[in-house]
């Protein structure tokens, strides 16, 4: 697991040999303007929900290397012929530059910058890596859930994918993400006591199983928690659930994780309503997607929660973000303009099928009638009428300028934003030709001359 005192190695090779160049051949006090987006959407998408911001904030300001780890790079092979004076600088090296982001929560669009920093070359090439991971992953994982949230219909959906997850490190930015598309709750302990988010639990099959009958499991289990979540798919759910209620036991629900979950749900339901049980909350659990819930609560599956986790803690159908971090812009020291010492000089990549525009660069949001009518994307210091600015400094030479909201103010502000999309676009099986993204005259024209 990345231990946060090593947060700095967590970078490509490539970077660090980048840096050295930059540093022997006098580019350090270049200013680099990057811009992280996404080309494109994982299949069966209309949006994105951007998360990650929290822990790139973090990481921008821990950023530091260590005497162990200046050591480890003295003695890479690759490193051989680097001169003292490089290591002297990456010993004293902290990120000193500013950081744009469009909030966590919000709808982002191909081709839209999620965030932008600008920094001494070296320091905005050093930390591609971790922005594009933490970046890429939540937000892939906090548009699943927003999916699975909106097939539930207002049912609650519970995360419970750590087990699933590709480490530990991804249960636990799992478990965020999902929170922020919409889950309620996780299963991830961790997650629950370092986030400040729900965190609950029932019981898995080994705990029936270990009793001699179904019915000790479950009286030992409601002694200790007097208003249990009861797993009654270990051998016969219809069975279970009338043993429970034979013996008088208190409980607040039931979970399903097999079987034919549409019928039996239905049939759970009845007998819980006949023996005057109407409180007693039912579960569905086991490789959900928001495929299935969706055909659950539409054939009217008396479900009231969803608790979900491979599908939602790898993205399963798509499991992964083309998310990239790319050169906008460069500023250089000049002695030939008037009250400036930095000329910028817009940048863009020309490869065909990977060109992007140039400049560093805002998203103004339209809103009519309580609906995104549009997003324009302009160059950073243009206006739009009646637009709403969606990027904001977060960080201004190296000191954090915003109050970070929490994960739960995050969620709220997610379910606004999802609200606000075309109703097309909230469809589970919408695929959009294009999307309501318009580029500005001005940056089309500044696409075509710059460099």
């Amino acid at each position: 697991m990345l231990r946060e005192k090593d947060i700095a190695l967590f970078t490509d090779f490539y970077e660090l040999s980048m840096a050295a160049a930059y540093f022997n051949s006098n580019q350090k006090d270049t200013i680099g303007l990057f811009e992280m987006f996404v080309r494109k959407l994982p299949k069966n998408r209309s949006y994105l929900v951007a998360a990650g911001l929290e822990q790139v904030i973090y990481f921008l300001v821990n950023f530091r290397f260590k005497h162990e780890h200046i050591e480890y790079l003295r003695n890479h092979k690759n490193f051989s012929n680097i001169s003292d004076r490089f290591f002297e600088y990456l010993s004293k090296l902290e990120f000193t530059g500013n950081l744009w982001a469009i909030p966590e929560g919000s709808i982002v669009f191909p081709n839209e910058p999620i965030l932008r920093i600008e920094a001494p070359i070296i320091e905005a090439q050093l930390v591609e890596t971790y922005l594009l991971s933490v970046i890429n992953f939540q937000t892939l994982i906090a548009s699943k859930a927003s999916r699975i949230f909106e097939a539930a219909k207002g049912r609650s959906v519970i995360e419970f994918g750590s087990r699933r997850a590709h480490g530990p490190n991804a249960g636990i930015l799992a478990a965020r993400a999902s929170i922020i598309g919409g889950c309620q709750g996780t299963s991830n302990t961790y997650a629950g006591y370092k986030m400040r988010i729900p965190a609950s639990g029932t019981m898995a099959h080994s705990f029936v199983m270990n009793y001699t009958t179904e019915e000790e499991a479950f009286q030992a289990f409601c002694h200790t928690f007097p208003k249990s979540t009861l797993l009654i798919d270990t051998y016969d759910p219809i069975k279970a659930v009338t043993l429970a209620l034979q013996n008088g036991l208190e409980f607040e629900g039931v979970r399903i994780d097999s079987g034919e979950i549409l019928s039996i749900s239905k049939e759970i339901r009845v007998i819980l309503d006949d023996a005057g049980r109407k409180s007693v909350k039912i579960m569905a659990t086991g490789d959900l997607n928001e495929h299935i819930i969706h055909e659950m609560v539409s054939k009217q599956a008396p479900i009231d929660y969803f608790g979900v986790g491979t599908e939602l803690s790898t993205s399963r159908d798509d499991p992964s973000l083309n998310g990239v971090y790319k050169l906008v812009g460069i500023r250089i020291k000049s002695s030939n303009l008037k009250g400036h010492n930095y000329q910028t000089i817009y940048k863009r990549k020309k490869s065909p099928g990977k060109e992007y525009f140039p400049g560093p660069k805002q998203v103004h949001r339209l809103i009519r009638n309580n609906t995104l009518v549009a997003d324009i994307l302009t160059l950073d210091e243009d206006e739009v009428r009646d637009g709403i600015p969606m990027l904001k400094q977060y960080i201004k030479s190296g000191k954090v300028t915003e109050r970070l909201p929490s994960v739960l103010e995050i969620r709220r502000y997610c379910r606004n934003q999802v609200n606000i999309l075309p109703e097309q676009f909230r469809m589970l099986d919408y695929v959009p030709e294009s999307f309501p993204v318009v580029i500005s005259e001005k940056l089309r024209m500044i696409s075509n001359i710059s460099d």
